[in-house]
């Protein structure tokens, strides 16, 4: 599994000449609802083994949580059931909020 930083993942959004990836945002409703990444998908972490089929296997995921640690326990489930391009973002959305976005809240 990959791992990438928040400045990283905001210098691959920017950048137009690569393929945008699948951000999966796998917190609670209102902590997605607190603050989240533009452009991010909610799924949250426990219903992601029955939401599996909704994912594009041959995506470039990004997993996303608050500090990077469900995120990373969902982007190995997804590793294990076939999922090749699955990022970790490292530090999660505080990171974000620390390194990319100072207006994004935090909790």
């Amino acid at each position: 599994m990959q791992q990438i930083t928040a400045p990283e993942l905001a210098a691959w959004l920017a950048d137009e000449k690569r393929a945008r990836p699948f951000l999966l945002d796998v917190r609670e409703n209102w902590e997605f609802d607190t603050c989240h990444i533009e452009g991010a998908t909610l799924m949250p972490m426990q219903t992601i083994p029955a939401r599996i089929d909704d994912l594009d296997e041959d995506a470039e995921i990004v997993c996303i949580c608050h500090h990077g640690a469900r995120s990373l326990q969902v982007a190995a489930f997804l590793e294990r059931h076939g999922f090749a391009k699955v990022t970790n973002l490292t530090g999660g959305v505080h990171a974000w909020a620390l390194q990319v976005d100072e207006s994004m809240p935090k909790y």
